[in-house]
């Protein structure tokens, strides 16, 4: 595989359509994406002191954060609206190669900061609700 710049690792807010069409979300200098899996154990007498775990079973969720500068974008405009009223909305996250991961999420966090000789910028996080498909 080869390496992929983190500029084009962007994040896209969903406008509510059908089909849904995606705006990325402007100013983002920063992007993190985590997967995360809950593992069953099942481990008995019989495993011979080996833990062993059970395929396909647990919790798997999505979870991403990031942060940038405000720009007053429309994407950032429904970033905050869906932060205020507690909904969940079409996220998709792309990658230089052309991959791509989508899904419904909820914003969990919106920080916004400015200092008096520097822009106003902003922190979110997101969780997964539902599948997350690769594509």
């Amino acid at each position: 595989m080869a390496a992929e710049k983190g500029s084009a690792f962007l994040l896209k807010v969903g406008d509510g359509g059908s089909p849904v069409g995606y705006a990325t979300v402007a100013g983002l200098r920063t992007t993190q994406l985590s997967i995360n899996g809950e593992m069953v154990a099942i481990t008995s007498k019989d495993s011979g002191g080996w833990r062993d775990l059970l395929s396909g079973a647990g919790v798997r969720s999505v979870s991403v954060s990031g942060a940038g500068v405000f720009t007053g974008s429309a994407a950032e405009a429904r970033l905050k609206t869906n932060a205020l009223s507690g909904v969940l909305d079409d996220y998709r996250l792309s990658f230089e190669s052309g991959d791509s991961l989508t899904g419904r999420f909820l914003v969990t966090r919106l920080d916004y900061a400015g200092d008096y000789n520097g822009e106003r910028s902003y922190t979110l996080s997101l969780e997964s609700s539902g599948a997350v498909t690769a594509a």
